[in-house]
């Protein structure tokens, strides 16, 4: 598309087996304490002059970095106001109610202040008293009433906030009387949810991002069949063997996996948003199918892990 790209990641947050794919695509890959606020202004703004930056865009998880917003902002290079970001998260809800409502992830996408809704995903969860998040299904199996009240009322937190330009990912509760606006944040969804807009509709989000910075709207094909990612529950300790990804590589319906631990690492607990970078992609027909190829996936994952283990 014509781009050129510096990544600038927090060296904490980069995970080992990450850090090659972002150095192939970057001109370079820039690291910074993102706890110092200093030198994280100092690393955009050089960067910014030296190579001529056209846009500064947050695509990680998560709330960007402040400074970084700030700085792009005071140099002409992003089109939302650092204000923006405080204003999506303003008026969230959370309580009992909301963890146990069905939940949607809402990807947006917005050029020139014009919100576009390209796709929603159904959140998977345990049941209570926690609740945790153990995958998501693309697209969210909703009613054409719930599609678009869910739609209208993401739009409308979009436009009160003064978002310009970039994507938005806005968690949204389904209420018995209405949805319900959980978070709303200025990047992708994470955790997969790109692949699943590939495998169930043949559309590339990340490259949807990049067009907009061309002043595109996004074009979304209809999905042509579900897609499900699935995170491998694994208790907490230390890994020590494992066996199966080979198998689970080469099946059919499977349309992606990673798993990101060796012999030796710690593997965090379920509920923590680090046992989200283990997981398997699978496509299917419907709902069902693509659920009960996630669970045939982990069962196919054999894992002995020492518990406690330090």
């Amino acid at each position: 598309m014509g781009f050129r790209i510096w990544s600038l990641w927090d060296p904490a947050e980069l995970d080992p087996d990450f850090a090659p794919r972002v150095e192939e695509f970057s001109e370079e890959l820039l690291l910074a304490d993102f706890s110092d606020e200093t030198a994280l202004r100092q690393i955009v703004t050089r960067t910014v002059r030296r190579h001529g930056i056209g846009a500064v865009l947050h695509c990680g998880p998560g709330d960007p970095a402040l400074p970084v917003v700030q700085e792009g902002w005071r140099m002409g290079v992003s089109e939302n106001p650092p204000a923006v970001h405080e204003r999506l998260k303003a008026l969230e809800e959370d309580g009992p109610d909301l963890a146990s409502a069905p939940r949607v992830s809402v990807e947006t996408l917005t050029v020139d202040g014009n919100h576009d809704v390209v796709g929603m995903t159904a959140q998977r969860i345990t049941g209570p008293p926690h609740f945790h998040v153990t995958g998501y299904l693309h697209p969210a199996p909703l009613t054409n009433f719930e599609r678009w009240t869910v739609e209208a009322t993401v739009q409308r937190r979009l436009t009160a906030s003064g978002y310009r330009s970039g994507p938005a990912h806005t968690l949204v509760a389904l209420l018995p009387h209405g949805p319900c606006i959980v978070s709303c944040r200025a990047h992708l969804g994470a955790d997969g949810i790109p692949l699943l807009f590939e495998a169930a509709r043949g559309f590339d989000l990340e490259a949807a991002v990049l067009g907009g910075l061309l002043g595109r709207r996004p074009v979304v094909p209809d999905a042509r069949r579900y897609a499900e990612v699935g995170f491998f529950l694994l208790p907490e300790g230390r890994l020590e063997t494992l066996t199966g990804t080979e198998d689970i590589a080469v099946t059919p319906w499977v349309r992606g996996a990673r798993f990101p631990y060796a012999p030796g690492n710690l593997v965090a607990p379920v509920g923590d948003p680090r046992s989200r970078r283990a997981y398997v992609v699978v496509e299917g027909d419907t709902p069902e199918i693509t659920r009960e190829r996630i669970a045939k996936a982990r069962a196919d994952l054999t894992v002995e892990i020492r518990r406690g283990g330090r």
